[in-house]
C-alpha cells in the first residue's frame, strides 16, 4: 500500500514539475501575436468606445503613446477620467479626451456624436470596442434588447453619424470588435429583441454575427472612398466583460494565467487601425490564435496564406 501511495505522489510531484516548466511556454503560445507597426499618428483623430477598462483602454494607451489625439467615449465618466488621465500620464501625450457616451441610449449617442462634429474638425480611425455580455435580460430606453443594443444598434448608428467626418479626412480605417462567438449567432427577425425567447449567451453571440454582417456591407459601401473597415476578435481576454456571470468572473479571477492580457487582446485592433500594410485591405475578419494567426474573409472560405491575412510573429 505504501508503495500505491509513494507512486501516486511520485505522479502528482511529476505533473506539477511539468506545468511548471511549461508556463512559460504556454504563456507566451497563449499570448498571440504583436503588431511589430511602428506607425505614427501624430497628427490623427481617433475614437475608442469603451476605452476605460480592458483592451479598449490599451488601445487608446497605444494610440496615445504613437501621438494620436485619442477620444475615449465611454458611458461611466468618473472610469474614463481616470483612465484618461493615467494614459496622459504614462504616454505623456495630453491629447486624451474623455467624452459621455452611453450606447444603450440613442439620445446619448446623437449628442456625443453632435458634440464631438462640433469640437473636432477631422476622424480618421473608429474603434468601435465596448460591449455587454452574458446581460440578465433588459430593455434599453429606446426598447430593444441590451446585448443588439449596445454591441451592435448603438455602434451602427455612431459609425453613421460620423461617417461624413471620416470620409472628409480620408484614409480612414473603422474597426468593429467582434467574437469568436459569433458561429453559434443567428439574426433572428421574427425575435430581435428576445421577448418570445431569450438566452443571454445566444443574444450575446447573435450580436456578434450582427456586428460582422454590418463589417461586411459597409465595406462594400465604402469601396472607392478610402475608408477601410475591418472585424477582429482579440481572443479570450481578462477583462470585466465577464462581470454579469458571477461563474465566469470567478475563474477569470482564479486562472488568469489561461487567457490574455488587455494589453495582448489589444493587439488585434491596433494591428487593423495601423498597420501600413492594410491601408487597402477592407472587409475582413482578423483574429489572433495561440497557434499561428491567419484572417477570415467575411465570407466562408478561410484563406492562411492570402497577404491580406496577419502572419503571427514570434515575440
Amino acid at each position: 500500500m505504501l508503495a500505491f501511495w509513494g507512486s501516486v505522489l511520485a505522479l502528482f510531484v511529476s505533473v506539477l514539475l511539468l506545468v511548471f516548466a511549461a508556463a512559460p511556454y504556454y504563456r507566451k503560445y497563449i499570448a498571440g501575436g504583436v503588431c511589430k507597426s511602428t506607425a505614427k499618428l501624430n497628427g490623427k483623430v481617433v475614437v475608442i468606445t469603451g476605452a476605460n477598462a480592458g483592451i479598449g483602454k490599451e488601445t487608446a494607451k497605444d494610440f496615445a503613446g504613437r501621438g494620436a489625439r485619442v477620444i475615449l467615449a465611454c458611458r461611466d465618466m468618473a472610469k474614463a477620467e481616470t483612465a484618461a488621465c493615467e494614459i496622459r500620464s504614462k504616454t505623456g501625450n495630453q491629447q486624451v479626451i474623455a467624452r459621455k457616451l452611453d450606447l444603450a441610449n440613442t439620445k446619448s449617442i446623437r449628442e456625443f456624436a453632435e458634440n464631438f462634429l462640433k469640437e473636432e474638425k477631422e476622424l480618421h480611425i473608429l474603434i468601435n470596442n465596448a460591449g455587454v455580455m452574458l446581460h440578465p435580460y433588459s430593455k434599453t430606453a429606446d426598447g430593444f434588447e441590451m446585448h443588439f443594443s449596445v454591441n451592435y444598434l448603438g455602434h451602427f448608428l455612431l459609425t453613421f453619424l460620423l461617417l461624413e467626418r471620416l470620409k472628409q479626412s480620408a484614409p480612414g480605417r473603422i474597426v468593429n470588435v467582434s467574437s469568436l462567438a459569433h458561429h453559434g449567432g443567428r439574426i433572428r427577425f421574427h425575435d430581435l429583441q428576445g421577448e418570445k425567447c431569450y438566452n443571454r449567451a445566444l443574444a450575446y453571440c447573435h450580436s456578434k454575427l450582427a456586428n460582422i454582417l454590418f463589417t461586411r456591407e459597409l465595406a462594400r459601401r465604402l469601396q472607392g472612398t478610402d475608408i477601410t473597415v475591418n472585424a477582429v476578435y482579440p481572443g479570450i481576454v481578462s477583462t470585466e466583460l465577464t462581470r454579469h456571470s458571477p461563474v465566469l468572473d470567478t475563474l477569470r479571477k482564479s486562472v488568469p494565467f489561461l487567457l490574455k492580457t488587455p494589453p495582448e487582446g489589444a493587439q488585434t485592433s491596433v494591428y487593423c487601425a495601423v498597420a501600413e500594410e492594410l491601408e487597402s485591405v477592407t472587409g475582413k475578419y482578423f483574429r489572433f490564435l495561440p497557434a499561428p494567426g491567419y484572417c477570415l474573409s467575411l465570407g466562408t472560405t478561410r484563406d492562411s496564406t492570402s497577404p491580406d491575412c496577419w502572419q503571427r510573429k514570434s515575440a
